[in-house]
């Protein structure tokens, strides 16, 4: 069977930066499963995998737009060290939850630490990157109608 539009796809993948440093892998785990063309995966990746079937194993380089998206200056802010009330240490790199403008919980991550404020940003952490996957499609399936009702695999 060949990948396309409502097909539950199976793969094991590696993915890189640039600079060839692992950042997530499926190796040792179940194959991610995902139901095509509903949004499952970025869109970049999905692109690439359209058409293929199982056995098929390649690279994918996925460019910002097509992954997690440009680094957005606007979503890296200072905050008063005042909202931060009940944690005493504060250090870079400690990710809380935040509420955003739309009312959306999101994950900021605190990038700098003063005396008054504490930068925090909401960028996806990939967001920005470019993304090298090495892929192998591990199975493909004709997705079923509760899978095609939820929009996602199961």
């Amino acid at each position: 069977m060949i990948i396309a539009n409502d097909c539950v796809v199976a793969f094991h993948y590696t993915l890189t930066d640039d600079d060839g440093v692992e950042i997530d892998t499926s190796k040792g785990q179940e194959p991610l499963a995902y139901l095509h063309g509903h949004g499952g995966i970025i869109p970049g990746l999905e692109n690439e995998l359209a058409g293929k079937t199982i056995g098929d194993a390649m690279k994918v380089t996925v460019q910002p737009a097509d992954g997690y998206g440009e680094l957005n200056p606007e979503l890296i802010q200072p905050v008063p060290r005042a909202a931060f009330q009940g944690v005493d240490q504060i250090e870079v790199g400690m990710q809380f939850q935040a509420q955003g403008a739309g009312g959306q919980m999101q994950t900021v991550v605190v990038k700098e630490v003063d005396d008054e404020n504490v930068t925090v940003d909401a960028n996806h952490p990939l967001a920005g990157k470019v993304l090298n996957f090495d892929v192998s499609i591990e199975s493909v399936r004709e997705a079923s109608e509760e899978e095609l009702t939820h929009g996602h695999a199961h």
